[in-house]
């Protein structure tokens, strides 16, 4: 499977509910080999739909797409036989112990108990839940579970990871302590990840490159790094205490590629700017200016999501059906 360049393929994928209602409008992206690719996007963005349809639950509506080579809607059960899938939702029984959840979920995938056991017994010492596999899930504490799904999506050892979403309402600790499961994953099994997340950080966390998705539309595709190098450069703000005019003053000084002035505050576009600022402020002084206030900041995916689609992640406006599911996710991880 390694040797397939293009692990996932998708060729103008699209989706349409209700035949009025377009969820994902033809897209088209590729996942190499041993990547973690992320899709970012506000929640109703087309996030969840692309991945239904790429591991098979949902049929497209048209376009192509091939999951190591199967086409997932001639192929479905080499599809699924070949990845393994952590959902947003929390799906473990809860009244069945972690080992026995997984035991199931390799029932299901059709491995012989004779492998199974000694299988999910190497999972919940991956996962760090060894001293927890008799107790019952619903004891389990939000990170828990999370490693507990992590577990029972590597049962079938699969070549592709899907994670929708993997730290929805976890706090700050256990979202770190699940990122360093994911780098895991590729580093030491060179496994090839597929995420989707709304929170800005994450995906430039683990992210080997990232397709911003917005009302169905991927509108951008790269890097972290050249996400944010295509805006331009770091960004200055100042403010001097003279009620007079220095843009043209500033943007003449090296490495100043931009200036706009937005009331009293002066923001600079450079190139470099650890350079730049210490040459504003001894040509400011120069000219008897003082500065009052000065910050640096270097681009953020916030920064490139609001350049790509006029505007900050719309958390505030997801359907009542997502904003139903993230209540139950939050409310679980909270237990």
């Amino acid at each position: 499977m390694s040797q397939i360049e293009d692990v996932i393929k998708v060729e103008g994928l699209t989706k349409v509910f209700n035949h009025s209602l377009v969820a994902v409008d033809h897209i088209n992206f590729s996942v190499k080999h041993g990547e973690i690719f992320g899709f970012l996007g506000p929640n109703g963005a087309g996030k969840t739909t692309t991945i239904s349809m790429l591991i098979t639950v949902l049929k497209p509506t048209g376009g192509t797409a091939t999951v190591l080579g199967n086409d997932i809607a001639k192929q479905s059960l080499e599809v699924r036989r070949s990845i393994g899938v952590v959902p947003q939702e929390y799906t473990a029984d809860e009244d069945l112990t972690g080992y026995e959840n997984i035991l199931l979920c390799a029932d299901l995938y059709g491995i012989p108990r004779s492998v199974s056991k000694k299988r999910t017994l190497e999972l919940l010492q991956l996962v760090e839940l060894t001293a927890f596999k008799d107790k019952r899930v619903q004891t389990y504490s939000g990170g828990m579970r999370r490693r507990l799904e992590l577990a029972c999506g590597l049962i079938n050892r699969p070549a592709v990871l899907f994670l929708d979403e993997p730290t929805l309402g976890l706090d700050v600790q256990t979202r770190a302590a699940t990122w360093n499961y994911v780098k895991m994953l590729k580093r030491e099994f060179g496994m090839t990840l597929f995420l989707t997340t709304h929170y800005l950080e994450e995906a430039d966390a683990l992210c080997d490159r990232i397709a911003i998705i917005d009302h169905g539309k991927i509108v951008v595709i790269g890097t972290p790094t050249e996400l944010k190098d295509g805006l331009g450069g770091d960004i200055i703000k100042l403010a001097i205490q003279k009620e007079v005019d220095i843009t043209d003053l500033i943007s003449k000084i090296e490495h100043v590629k931009e200036v706009k002035k937005e009331n009293d505050i002066y923001i600079i576009k450079s190139a470099n700017g650890e350079v730049t600022a210490p040459l504003i402020i001894e040509a400011l002084r120069a000219n008897g200016n003082v500065v009052t206030k000065l910050s640096l900041t270097k681009p953020t995916l916030d920064e490139v999501y609001l350049m790509y689609t006029g505007k900050s992640m719309r958390d505030a406006e997801e359907s009542r059906e997502n904003v139903s599911r993230q209540r139950v996710a939050m409310r679980r991880a909270r237990q």
